[in-house]
């Protein structure tokens, strides 16, 4: 049994059931017009922002949905292995991963706590959150981004639970 399936008190096949999802936020936040035409900067920084903002939206509609909560745990479960395997596979120390996740952590949370406080959700009181948690290029059409990002914000309200575990986000 590996350090994180003792941590978290569940086997890696809890989390199998929600790793296509995982997949699919990954594949979203890497989109092509992300970084092409909405301006968010193509390096790890910028991929990470968006790799947090996409789950934020999703976790943050899955915790909507009682039936959704304990799916969101493994999601995030597995958002915490990945970037575990990511910072060590980048030559980081394991002395040093436990704090970095840490970090990571803490910057999943705050994204998800400025998302979740937007009421009501449009392009005009997105943009400033997304200045402030996405690394953009300084030519970013950030009105475009705004728009794409509620455009998905909308999608992942539409769905039922389980369009979103069996991971059916079309875009």
């Amino acid at each position: 049994m590996s350090f994180l399936s003792r941590l978290f008190g569940k086997s890696p096949a809890d989390r199998e059931a929600v790793r296509p999802l995982w997949h699919r936020v990954v594949e979203i936040a890497r989109e092509p017009q992300w970084y092409a035409q909405c301006g968010v900067t193509d390096s790890v920084p910028g991929r990470f922002d968006m790799i947090t903002l996409v789950l934020s939206l999703v976790l943050l509609r899955m915790e909507r949905e009682e039936a959704l909560i304990e799916p969101s745990v493994r999601l995030t479960e597995i958002f915490v292995e990945d970037m575990d395997g990511q910072l060590r596979e980048s030559g980081v120390g394991d002395l040093v991963v436990g704090k970095r996740i840490g970090k990571l952590m803490g910057t999943l949370g705050g994204r998800m706590g400025a998302l979740r406080d937007l009421s009501p959700r449009d392009e005009t009181t997105l943009i400033p959150v997304l200045e402030r948690n996405v690394t953009l290029n300084d030519d970013a059409d950030k009105a475009r981004l705004a728009g794409q990002v509620l455009a998905l914000c909308n999608q992942l309200e539409a769905l039922d639970g389980t369009d979103i575990l069996a991971a059916r986000i079309v875009r």
